[in-house]
């Protein structure tokens, strides 16, 4: 436990709400409508008009977003699907669920994004799909992604659970594969608690992640509802799943979508500040910033270096940075490595017979890497507690 007496407390996020949208959630509460409705549909549109995407299915969360769009698509057993080592879990538990195999991929160090040449080199006769993650709100190369993808017919299902915000251009991530899933955990830019948003611009694959979330039903019970014969029950083409967004959480959804871009802009000038902040301190290596893409900030994930990361050191520097991370605690500041390489994880260390070294970049950000606390409601007072005491320490 920590019993620390901190000048400050600092968490390594917070959840901001506006009256308006903590009011938001009663009426669904007082129309008596609950399940997935009339706020659901506000919701996907107003997703819809942020992302540019033309179809937006809400979900229960993200990694079930995944799931479904991978159903949709026809993936399943023997098929492969390749991963990102560096990721959250959930990215390669999807894959699992359907009873593919995860092949990984490397990431690159420097933009903790996959790396493309190893992704060419993990393609095989039975690659079915690629999930590029665009992450902690960075997009990932979609263009090679793409080029690799059409020149070996494969789909591509962008997991943006960290991507709101993030554009390549003035196209915003989730509008480049055949299909996208983003987050709506606490600790993103719109938050409904749990839940998430499938996105596509294909009309038929739509139509089937609508019925897939629903049971396989081939309409809604708002649909039905709506319809002449409201006491008729629905036909299901489909062996689907109940997937389905509450209005509850929708309403709080889309009242956050209303300001969404304050929320993004918001999230990109406290990054600004930590990045000139930082700038001369070798040891810390901040997120990078690519030509032509717009980073949305889910997180500001950064670089421990007080050495080069090289194989031979990441070990040393590792207990360096866990050591840090403590008197950061210590002194009220909440932490987090990044996220985690999935290869070093029980599950699919154990199944797949892997260990660090075979992907070493994902195993340098995994011992290496550190968030600093970063979210939309963030005081002056509190970044500049965190800027000073990252500025004073001594790793």
């Amino acid at each position: 436990m920590n019993t620390t007496t901190a000048a400050m407390q600092v968490p390594i996020a917070r959840t901001q709400l506006t009256e308006e949208e903590i009011q938001s959630v009663l009426g669904p509460l007082r129309s008596g409508w609950l399940v997935q409705g009339p706020k659901v549909r506000e919701f996907e549109e107003k997703w819809s008009a942020f992302t540019g995407a033309k179809h937006s299915i809400a979900v229960t969360s993200c990694t079930t977003g995944l799931h479904l769009a991978l159903a949709a698509l026809g993936f399943g057993p023997g098929d492969e699907a390749i991963v990102p080592a560096f990721t959250w879990i959930a990215t390669a538990n999807v894959v699992e669920h359907l009873g593919g195999k995860v092949v990984f991929c490397d990431i690159d160090l420097e933009t903790f994004n996959l790396d493309l040449a190893d992704l060419e080199a993990k393609i095989s006769p039975r690659t079915r799909a690629i999930l590029p993650v665009h992450l902690f709100g960075l997009p990932a190369d979609m263009d090679g992604v793409n080029r690799l993808a059409r020149a070996h017919q494969l789909w591509v299902v962008e997991d943006a659970a960290c991507g709101f915000g993030s554009r390549i251009g003035d196209r915003h991530v989730g509008t480049f594969g055949h299909a996208a899933a983003f987050s709506f955990h606490p600790r993103k830019a719109i938050t409904t608690g749990e839940g998430g948003m499938v996105t596509t611009d294909d009309d038929g694959l739509a139509v089937t992640l609508r019925r897939l979330r629903d049971h396989g039903a081939a309409m809604s019970d708002l649909q039905r509802h709506l319809g002449p014969r409201p006491y008729l029950l629905a036909d299901h083409p489909d062996a689907g799943y109940n997937q389905r967004m509450t209005d509850i959480q929708a309403a709080l959804g889309s009242a956050q979508m209303d300001r969404a871009a304050a929320i993004v802009a918001e999230r990109q000038r406290l990054a600004r500040v930590y990045d000139e902040a930082f700038a001369g301190l070798p040891w810390l290596r901040t997120p990078a910033h690519v030509q032509n893409m717009t980073h949305g900030y889910q997180s500001y994930p950064c670089l421990f270096q007080p050495e080069p990361v090289t194989r031979e050191s990441i070990p040393r520097v590792n207990a360096r940075r866990n050591d840090w991370m403590d008197r950061l605690l210590k002194a009220g500041i909440s932490t987090r490595p990044a996220t985690h390489a999935v290869h070093m994880l029980q599950f699919y260390r154990e199944k797949y017979q892997l260990s660090p070294a075979d992907f070493p970049q994902a195993w340098a950000a995994n011992d290496c890497s550190i968030s600093l606390p970063l979210f939309h409601g963030m005081s002056e007072a509190e970044q500049a507690y965190v800027i000073d005491q990252v500025r004073s320490s001594n790793p």
